[in-house]
């Protein structure tokens, strides 16, 4: 293993001044307000809600730091500034999101699955909670009133049962749906509801298809969002939802969905209806 060589500063260390930066709530804002357009002292005050003496120390230490300079009664980044002010944003972002996925991350794809977090960077993030267990079906339900055409994979009754409802009055209504399902839930649907989901296959805008080996979350694909649903361990549960509409989230859901359809075959109406 090569040695590591440790480059300290002459004076403040880098560490110091990441420190001196998140030490407080306001300094990162201020310094990246600045950085968006110049701003008094007084301005910044209001914007925090701090005090104007510790506002005017901040821009002291700004200015021993040669981030931002002084023009007549405003303040502006310089260009390490504005420098400084980018990657703190970015950082600050990057904990915002591991925040919201850290007690959730377990039950969403591996990394195996080409799954990444800078996926959920932008995503809505709905975790069930104690007093709300159905807080992420209910999020994925919503989602129906904004699509003309569904697509899932991994549909297990977990997440089924809560919304079966509104799925087949969404299908019945128009909405084309295929879905890939384990066999448990052709057999769930064939015993539990036969007759809520033959009207909706009846309609012709349902297509149903089979997959012995279907991963352990979901993937679903509506018009101009896409969905990874998270199960518990024994997958009674849907622990979270997480939907997006970035580009690169779109293009992964396209490929991991492709790639089941293309083993399963579609499910005869009568088998659905038993």
């Amino acid at each position: 293993m090569g040695n590591v060589t440790m480059v300290h500063d002459t004076a403040e260390s880098t560490f110091d001044d990441i420190a001196y930066l998140t030490r407080s709530e306001h300094r990162v804002p201020t310094l990246v307000a600045l950085s968006i357009r110049p701003r008094s002292r007084s301005e910044l005050w209001e914007m925090t809600g701090v005090s104007s003496s510790t506002i005017r120390r901040t821009l002291r230490e700004f200015e021993k730091r040669n981030w931002i300079r002084r023009e007549g009664y405003q303040y502006e980044t310089t260009q390490l500034g504005t420098f400084i002010a980018s990657a703190m944003e970015e950082l600050i972002e990057r904990i915002k999101t591991e925040r919201r996925l850290r007690d959730v991350w377990n039950w969403l794809p591996g990394e195996d699955s080409g799954f990444t977090i800078e996926m959920c960077s932008d995503a809505v993030v709905t975790v069930a909670e104690s007093d709300d267990p159905y807080r992420p079906v209910t999020r994925f339900v919503s989602l129906f009133e904004e699509t003309d055409r569904f697509r899932f994979a991994g549909f297990d009754v977990a997440l089924l049962e809560p919304c079966k409802d509104e799925l087949c009055r969404q299908i019945v209504d128009g909405m084309q749906t295929e879905l890939i399902n384990p066999p448990r839930v052709a057999t769930y649907i064939r015993s539990t509801h036969p007759e809520l989901f033959s009207e909706a296959l009846a309609s012709g805008n349902l297509t149903v298809r089979l997959h012995d080996d279907l991963p352990s979350f979901g993937v679903g694909l509506f018009d101009r969002r896409v969905v990874v649903s998270g199960y518990d361990p024994d997958g009674v549960m849907v622990r979270v939802v997480v939907d997006t509409d970035t580009a690169e989230a779109r293009e992964w859901a396209e490929s991991t969905y492709t790639a089941y359809r293309r083993k399963t075959p579609t499910v005869p109406l009568e088998s659905i209806e038993g």
